[in-house]
């Protein structure tokens, strides 16, 4: 019997200097997100969005661009993601930049010892001291390590949310120097696009999991810029040389397959610069293919 679904949205881009991923979870619901995952056969339930600040309501008074206002909603999101994972459905947050997985992962985490694949053009680890811009959505992963500033990182509570030998990168093609040295030095397992252009996609996954075998939950954090711009334009931080939409598809077929993944994040959507709302609708159809759907259903 499939977990029921529970929705949770995070409009918010604090995390970042560009408008627009506040109305990513607005664009990825009318893409019939719902719909598509009841069509599925999962009982669906919409909780409706967390309480974001608008930015220019914000004064900003810290070096670290919005600390304050993005500590307070992602302590809100990890509270939400502790009573949906005691009530045992499978979560979906709909963001958003991405730190709002801070949140997300932080909350699903106090089960017990958890993975996470993050499916991202960049690898989102900086730290307050190396960050270039202070934009917070460059640098959840690495507080969820342990790795930021003690307000986020206290989130999860009094130790990391995750073990740096229990993250894996998929899609990373953006990373900043002193980022770079950050992930050797936790042990960060990272497949880039080189590797997913010299091996094939297939088996960058499979390697992935095979990375995290030693684990029973998986959170996958996905965020649309690992799609090429030229299929997702609608994204915070686009970057040139992303998945292809098939091996998109095929990402999301193959971790399915594992049986593993128990919950889930979607971030990066800007409607703003989208084209008729094609970022988002591809975002409910990968979604669709992580959560099952195949293109010959398996008879019962």
């Amino acid at each position: 019997m499939k977990r029921p679904v529970e929705i949770f949205g995070v409009a918010m881009d604090l995390g970042q200097d560009r408008r627009g991923v506040d109305m990513g979870p607005s664009a990825i619901r009318y893409a019939r997100f719902t719909d598509a995952l009841e069509d599925l056969g999962y009982a669906v339930t919409d909780l409706g969005n967390a309480a974001v600040p608008i930015p220019e309501l914000v004064p900003e008074k810290e070096e670290i661009r919005h600390l304050g206002e993005i500590r307070d909603v992602c302590a809100e999101v990890a509270r939400r993601a502790r009573e949906m994972i005691s009530n045992d459905v499978f979560p979906i947050f709909v963001g958003g930049d991405h730190s709002i997985s801070i949140g997300t992962i932080s909350g699903v985490a106090v089960a017990g010892r958890i993975g996470v694949i993050w499916l991202d053009a960049h690898a989102d680890f900086n730290t307050p001291g190396t960050s270039p811009s202070g934009n917070i959505h460059g640098m959840p992963l690495a507080t969820l390590t342990g790795r930021g500033h003690p307000d986020l990182v206290r989130i999860g509570g009094d130790v990391a949310s995750v073990r740096p030998e229990d993250v894996v990168i998929v899609g990373l093609r953006s990373v900043d120097l002193e980022e770079r040295n950050l992930l050797r030095e936790a042990g960060v397992r990272v497949y880039t696009m080189k590797e997913v252009d010299a091996f094939g996609v297939a088996k960058v996954v499979r390697r992935a999991l095979k990375d995290l075998s030693h684990l029973d939950r998986i959170h996958l954090s996905f965020d649309l810029d690992v799609v090429d711009p030229e299929v997702a334009p609608g994204v915070g931080t686009p970057v040139r040389g992303g998945l292809t939409y098939r091996e998109a598809h095929l990402v999301m077929e193959l971790i399915n397959e594992s049986d593993k993944v128990t919950s889930l994040d979607v971030v990066e959507v800007n409607p703003i610069l989208d084209v008729r709302n094609g970022t988002a609708e591809l975002a409910v159809e990968l979604v669709a293919s992580l959560m099952g759907r195949q293109i010959i259903g398996l008879p019962e």
